[in-house]
């Protein structure tokens, strides 16, 4: 395998961009509009909104993290950096995100949310578990996220998920019972069965430059399996189903979600690398555009919530006296969908600039802090 073929993958640069930009458009629906005009639940006004792509954006994510995650420990061996660098490098990035995801709950969604185990905690135990998978055979790292896929039903089931959920959110006591449930199993994004995507990405990464035929049957495969289960769901018993009402849905992720989403995410990868990887240059703009997007998808992460949360937060202060007031109440689908493309486009502005003028970002940040 040449350096050329290790490094920086433009179809990976394109498809992290469509998760940060779908991640956007559906933290301001959400966040903004979730409820207003009387949608039945916190949720519900996003769901019955049929073009928002919700659950597509933090799937991507997290099985890119392990897609990159391998192809950069392609390149630091291939430098000659030794098991021991690579090791420190490694733990200090997890180490990392998980403590910005605290911080990140703390400053944006408030202390009482310090522990509802985010994307960025998910992805910081994401990199502490590639750590271990790293050293061995990629049969086992597979057979390791199909376990954690296939008892997460049960485990929600006896860990009583629904019970955390009865306001359409996650809601816990600060106990450490309920901490370590929330990182296990109940919280947004719980190590069952979300772990499974970095350690599926980091496996299928070596199939999409070496055998991407293969990585398109395991799609199609992944799919029909999601398709399958969502016809037989109301026949299924509970280890399977974890109590879930719908064949599809994020939170929990159900079976049928976590496989549909895994397949479709493997399809679009290897369409994408087939039309834009290679010695060949095609769709420049395309590739100018969403590179600086998903070199800074971190910072967007962040700062997206900050302009978008934090007024939120504000308003509701200054008008009533609480600051989740309006929480999901304050405005028209339309009008949150108008900001966050406008958002969007600043936000690409923006990076286009920071790597002009060597801006300092979060993820240069983690590099001083990590490397």
């Amino acid at each position: 395998m040449s350096p050329r073929a290790q490094g920086r993958q433009a179809s990976i640069d394109v498809l992290r961009a469509a998760a940060i930009a779908l991640m956007v458009v559906v933290h301001f629906v959400e966040n903004l509009s979730g409820q207003y005009a009387g949608a039945d639940g916190p949720f519900e006004g996003v769901h019955r909104v049929w073009w928002l792509p919700t659950g597509f954006a933090a799937a991507t994510f997290s099985f890119l993290s392990g897609v990159s995650y391998r192809l950069w420990l392609d390149v630091q061996r291939s430098r000659g950096r030794t098991d021991e660098a690579i090791a420190k490098g490694t733990v200090r990035r997890g180490l990392f995100l998980v403590g910005l995801g605290f911080t990140f709950n703390v400053l944006v969604w408030l202390p009482e949310d310090v522990f509802n185990w985010d994307i960025l905690t998910l992805i910081g135990c994401g990199l502490l578990a590639l750590e271990m998978a790293r050293r061995m055979p990629d049969v086992v790292v597979v057979f390791a996220a199909v376990l954690v896929i296939a008892v997460a039903p049960a485990m929600r089931d006896a860990a009583g998920y629904s019970e955390y959920w009865t306001q359409g959110h996650y809601d816990y006591d600060f106990t450490l019972s309920d901490v370590i449930l929330g990182w296990l199993v109940t919280g947004y994004f719980p190590i069952f069965p979300w772990l499974a995507y970095p350690l599926l990405g980091y496996a299928a990464a070596p199939l999409l430059l070496s055998s991407r035929g293969r990585l398109v049957r395991i799609g199609v495969g992944l799919v029909t399996a999601s398709l399958a289960l969502i016809v037989v769901w109301p026949s299924l018993p509970l280890e399977v189903t974890g109590d879930a009402e719908q064949a599809w849905e994020m939170f929990p992720a159900t079976t049928a979600y976590v496989l549909g989403t895994l397949g479709g995410v493997c399809l679009a990868l290897v369409t994408l690398h087939r039309l834009l990887d290679g010695d060949v240059p095609r769709c420049r703009g395309l590739i100018a555009w969403t590179t600086p997007l998903s070199r800074h998808a971190l910072s967007i992460y962040l700062l997206h919530h900050v302009v978008h949360v934090w007024p939120l937060w504000i308003y509701g202060l200054a008008t009533t006296g609480e600051p989740t007031a309006h929480w999901q109440l304050l405005m028209p689908v339309w009008a949150s969908l108008g900001l966050a493309s406008v958002f969007l486009l600043a936000a690409a502005t923006l990076c286009h600039q920071v790597d002009r003028l060597r801006f300092p970002t979060a993820e240069s940040f983690m590099r001083w802090i990590c490397d």
